[in-house]
């Protein structure tokens, strides 16, 4: 079969074919572009170059994607999914503070791994929109709750969250931007700890995971505080005695 006639096949699988035969060859032509991507960097993913690699008709594109810039970030949306099933999500990991690092070490990796498509991942504007990039980031906020929960953050969580992420994204792109000969891999290490140490306290703040303990070390410096009047203090201690006596 010629190619010519693959694509006409193909393009009528879009119109009118299952919902499968629609979803194989929309992820076929995704897997096209991300191997140009990949080879010849974002100006190499034409909509005629994508076409021609999955053998299929340029309207066909139109057909799965709308136009060059919803197939963009179709791509896109693939790489967050592919880089949301590189995550470990451990529920009670024995160490907060190592599960952080090595978060931000599969982040980091994988955009060394990936570079185009984490390139393009991270600089078009599908990104806060993506499921999978929702996902990720939920996944960033349990470690960044655990981390809270036993008294070792040291920021607000949505501040500590746009750090690691900044940082993470930061050295990627920054690895990236360097010549072969100028990547210095104590470039990663030292952006990794100066995160851990922008983020978190070198002990816990309350000596007691849970509400408890966090009750306990807030009513200890409850005294030293004087934003709330002295009715308010007086509710805030008896709220803080009834979550430490449940400890």
């Amino acid at each position: 079969m010629t190619s010519r006639a693959r694509g006409t096949d193909d393009a009528t699988t879009v119109e009118s074919g299952t919902a499968t035969g629609r979803e194989q060859t929309r992820q076929r032509v995704i897997e096209a572009a991300i191997d140009l991507l990949t080879r010849g960097g974002r100006d190499a993913v034409t909509t005629r170059a994508v076409a021609d690699a999955a053998g299929l008709q340029p309207p066909a594109i139109y057909r799965l994607f709308g136009d060059k810039d919803g197939l963009l970030d179709a791509v896109a949306e693939h790489g967050f999914a592919a880089f949301l099933a590189t995550k470990h999500v451990d529920p009670d990991p024995p160490d907060p503070i190592a599960d952080l690092r090595a978060g931000w070490d599969v982040a980091v990796e994988f955009g060394l791994a990936n570079p185009a498509l984490y390139t393009l991942m991270y600089t078009e504007p599908v990104g806060t929109t993506s499921a999978a990039f929702k996902a990720g980031m939920e996944i960033l906020m349990g470690r960044i709750r655990r981390l809270a929960a036993g008294g070792w953050l040291r920021v607000d969580e949505e501040l500590a969250a746009q750090i690691i992420h900044a940082t993470a994204r930061g050295a990627v792109l920054t690895w990236l931007s360097l010549r072969e000969e100028r990547r210095n891999p104590a470039l990663l290490t030292t952006l990794r700890e100066s995160m851990v140490a922008a983020v978190t306290n070198q002990q816990p703040a309350v000596r007691d995971a849970g509400p408890a303990g966090a009750a306990r070390a807030l009513r200890a410096a409850l005294p030293e505080q004087t934003t709330l009047s002295s009715a308010e203090q007086d509710l805030l201690r008896e709220w803080l005695n009834r979550l430490a006596a449940d400890g």
